[in-house]
């Protein structure tokens, strides 16, 4: 499946995508990368590619344009790629072919955060939320407001992010797993660790977004 480039037309920036939308698709997921990473990273578009096997359309995309990336601070800015990823969400809803679908988000590092902190501020829009080697807790007072059932995936050797992993985990009061994946460190280079990040989140986006769209039909 081949992506197309999107503009993601936002009311003061337009920021860049790539959308896949296989056919018959149960959903749609929204790809939110951490601190100096970009929609490009060779991760998120293995795990994308493999969400996509499983029926899921992704959405990966820069929250913040190339000037705004050159800084740490705006790298840093959750409420801004929050602020961000929620008005890409409504994009997705004013496009005809995806605004039927139920969304997901899948943060990474610093865009786990966002996607809480925008799941949040939707409650009952988001279907599910998974966090691949996130820094969950930098969502802070958003956690117990999160509704969509969430996963935390977390590298069995990233001892300090799984530390603060358990301490947000014990904050959500959605549905939600906390996984560690064993061997693993923060970015999940090991042989067979980031196979095993895509499986499970294409396992919990299929059955979330399938629920959501057997609740709406």
């Amino acid at each position: 499946m081949e992506a197309s480039t999107v503009r993601i037309d936002l009311t003061s920036v337009v920021l860049a995508g790539d959308l896949v939308v296989p056919s018959s698709p149960c959903g749609l997921v929204l790809f939110a990368h951490g601190s100096g990473s970009s929609r490009h990273s060779p991760r998120n578009q293995y795990v994308a590619g493999q969400l996509q096997e499983a029926g899921l359309g992704t959405l990966l995309m820069d929250l913040l344009t190339d000037e705004e990336d050159t800084s740490r601070a705006a790298r840093f800015d959750i409420a801004l790629l929050a602020d961000r990823l929620a008005g890409a969400t409504d994009w997705v809803g004013r496009q005809p072919p995806l605004r039927s679908l139920p969304v997901g988000y899948f943060g990474a590092s610093t865009g786990a955060a966002a996607a809480l902190i925008a799941a949040a501020a939707r409650p009952g829009e988001i279907a599910a939320v998974v966090s691949r080697g996130g820094r969950p807790d930098l969502a802070a007072d958003a956690l117990p407001r999160v509704q969509a059932p969430t996963l935390l995936i977390v590298g069995g050797h990233d001892e300090d992010v799984l530390a603060l992993n358990e301490a947000a985990y014990r904050r959500l009061r959605c549905r939600k797993e906390l996984t560690v994946v064993p061997g693993a460190t923060h970015l999940f280079e090991e042989p067979g660790t980031l196979e095993e990040v895509a499986r499970l989140a294409a396992a919990w986006f299929v059955r979330h977004l399938r629920i959501e769209t057997a609740t709406t039909s």
